[in-house]
Parts: C-alpha cells; structure tokens; sequence
C-alpha cells in the first residue's frame, strides 16, 4: 500500500460513521480503505448490499506492558440482516465442549477420555470408534481438532450431541449472545424436533473404566419466533420452489459475535469475566494451536497424507482465499470458516511473527447470483474466495504501513505444530 493511502486511510480513521438512516454501520475508515483499491474492491463498494458483505476490523494496539488495546472498524454491519452462519457455529459450539468437561468435574473426566455416542431417537447414529486417532477411540479432543482444522461436520454434530442443544443455547445467552440460536446438526436432514434430542453418550477412561453416563436429552425450551429468510427461490426434492426460503428453523449468530467469541479465547484477559470460556492454560494452548495449525501438519488425523484434499490453506480464507501453494512462513491465521447455501465467512487473528503485526478481521459475503438455493450454482471460487483473500491482504498491507508506539510480544501464539 502507497503512503498516500495509508495517509488517507488514517485522516478518515477519526471520523465518525458514515450516516445511514437505516440500522446498518459503516465506518468512513473503512469505506476509504476499500476505495484504495478500486481494482479488488470496486464491485464490492457498488453491490454491498447484494452481496450481504459485512467487515469489521480489528486494529491492536498494544501497552508497555503488552496488553492489548482494540479499536474496531465496520463496513456494512447490518444486525438485522440474517446471515446464515454455516460452520463458523463450530467455534463456539468447540470451546463449550472444553468447558463442558470442566463442569462435570469428575475424576479422570478430560478431553482425552473416550467419548462413546449412541442412538436412541429417530435418525440418530452412533459412534464406537475413531479411525483417526492413533488408538481408535473417540475424544473431544479429536473433534475439535478436526473441526479446527478442516471443519469436519460429523465431529461438529458430536459435539452438540454431547452437551444438547439446550446446554449449549443457555451458555451462549448467559455469556452475552443474547441472539445467538445453534439448533441443529450440520449436513444432516432432521426435523427441528429430533435435532432438540440428542443421543446418549458415555464415557471412559484408556483402561475401559466408565467415568460418565449421560441419557438422551431432550430441549424443552422454545425460542423466539423468527421471520429469517433468503434466496429468491430453492430447490426441495428435484422441484423449484419459487419463493425465498426459510431459515427461521436454522442456525443464528451474528458477526460481531463470532469476533467477540475468538477475542475471548485468544485475549481472555480483554474481556468481561462472564465472556471468558471455564478454561485451563491447556485449553488455551490446546485451542490456539489446533485453531492455527494447518492440515498439512496434521498426523492424527491424517490429513498431511492427503493434500490433494487438504492443501496448507484449506480453511484459511482470508489473505489466501483459494491458494493451494506453499505459505508465509512468517504468518499464522487463528479462524474459523463456514460456507454453504452461497454465505462465505471467515472470523480471524492474523499475526506475522517476522513483521511483528497483528489485527483482527472477521467478513462474510453471498455468494449467489441467480438467487436460488440447492442448485450448487454458487459463486465462491469467483466473487467470495478473491474477495476474502484480497480483503486479507489489503488489511495486511496497511498494517504493514501503520506506525506503533509498541511492538507486541506475539510469544503466547507461537505454537508448536504436530509435524
């Protein structure tokens, strides 16, 4: 980025947002730093509300003593505009099973110990064993690894199973997602009422002895009624359904709250003691290492022998969108992703240990033309993916260019990875 940019990007950052007489917040910072790069950016500007795309920004700034300051930056926040959230419901849904486990406070009980899943309900499944591990049993921590590293659904799902779904929703609100609403599995077709009941799961330790027995749940609660919709049309079983189709039954979190969840893991310190996760400095380890380590340096599971499917970037949109080549050895992205019915998201820490930068970027775009839903005519590989990367690289750019008063100690996110 040009010092004339840079410049011009820092005048506009004192301004005040840029008035809307709707609910939607745009700050001038980032509508000017947008706007210095026309190429990448120009069809963004003038379809931003076509395309849903929401930013928001987080510069870091830090005090002698290494504490974090953030001062966000928006494009687009629009809170009244459902965003299907796809499988960046996995990061909270990851961290609750950490603390999940801490809560039951038994003996023995961590995220090693066998976690084995049952059915009971109608098209529940079970789970007795885990290729993947080195040993064949089920953990949560295997889950999350997998989900962390290359979104696994079905990892996802036994992890919700585990805590139920009325678990899960009451911790959310009580840590201040008021509208946060995790209902349902992922890639799975269920009824919203087999979704309230989840499969009974047992546990034990590496010598077979049982540790926990928990029956099937059943979530009794009801929730807000919701009018969230989306397309202009949806395929259902072969057939064209000519109107918006509903999500009013499915997964709800908001931007700010997926960049507020990653804060509270990554900086526990910088936000209220009811945001922070019940965890250990394991976790935190645990968490930050799986969240960043890449496929390709994953033995168990065994994506490094697969990067056919599991290239180095695979999960990391933003600043490498597409990419399936070598990586920034200097670079690490703490995130979590989630794509289907054409929404694109991507919620991260970027840190460069070499360059000594670092920020917060969480965005989301539709990637959908025509409109329709289930037609698997999306545009990721075209609009959302460039746009993520270049949004990635453009944030990098500026970082790059802006001055510190202090450089920050990035020791605690420097991790040692599987391979």
């Amino acid at each position: 980025m040009s010092l004339t940019v840079f410049g011009a990007a820092k005048k506009l950052a004192g301004q005040d947002t840029i008035p809307s007489a709707s609910s939607i917040r745009t700050d001038a910072f980032m509508e000017n730093l947008l706007q210095s790069k026309p190429q990448f950016f120009a069809q963004i500007l003038q379809n931003r509300k076509a395309l849903k795309v929401q930013i928001i920004y987080t510069q870091i700034n830090r005090q002698a003593n290494n504490e974090p300051v953030f001062t966000p930056y928006y494009f687009n926040i629009d809170s009244a505009e459902y965003f299907y959230p796809a499988s960046t419901v996995k990061m909270p849904v990851a961290l609750l099973a950490l603390q999940a486990l801490h809560e039951l406070s038994l003996p023995g009980l961590d995220k090693n110990s066998t976690l084995i899943t049952d059915a009971g309900y109608s098209r529940q499944s079970a789970v007795y064993n885990d290729p993947s591990t080195t040993d064949g049993r089920p953990t949560v921590a295997q889950y999350i690894k997998k989900i962390f590293m290359v979104s696994d659904n079905d990892a996802f799902n036994r992890l919700y199973e585990f805590m139920g779904q009325q678990y899960i929703n009451d911790k959310l609100h009580k840590m201040g997602y008021a509208d946060a609403e995790i209902l349902h599995r992922l890639q799975i077709s269920m009824t919203p009422d087999e979704n309230r009941h989840t499969n009974p799961i047992t546990f034990y330790d590496d010598a077979g002895k049982l540790l926990y027995r928990q029956p099937m749940q059943f979530n009794e609660k009801m929730y807000s009624t919701r009018h969230d919709s989306a397309g202009t049309g949806y395929y259902s079983n072969e057939e064209l359904i000519h109107h918006a189709m509903d999500f009013s039954a499915k997964n709800r979190i908001s931007l700010q709250d997926l960049t507020d969840v990653l804060r509270s893991v990554l900086f526990p310190q910088s936000v209220s003691q009811r945001q922070r996760f019940n965890f250990t400095a394991d976790d935190y380890r645990f968490v930050k290492q799986y969240m960043s380590q890449l496929p390709t340096e994953s033995i168990y599971p065994p994506y490094s022998a697969d990067t056919a499917a599991y290239w180095p970037a695979y999960c990391k949109f933003l600043f490498y969108g597409a990419e399936k080549g070598p990586l920034l050895p200097n670079l690490r992205i703490f995130n979590k992703v989630g794509d289907a019915y054409g929404f694109l998201t991507d919620v991260a820490y970027i840190v460069d240990f070499d360059k000594k930068i670092e920020f917060m970027v969480s965005a989301r775009i539709y990637c959908n033309a025509d409109g329709v839903l289930n037609d698997d005519k999306y545009d990721y590989e075209t609009v959302g993916m460039p746009f993520m990367k270049q949004l990635g690289k453009l944030i990098y750019e500026y970082e790059l260019a802006r001055p510190r008063t202090m450089q920050p100690d990035l020791s605690t996110f420097k991790m040692n990875y599987d391979k």
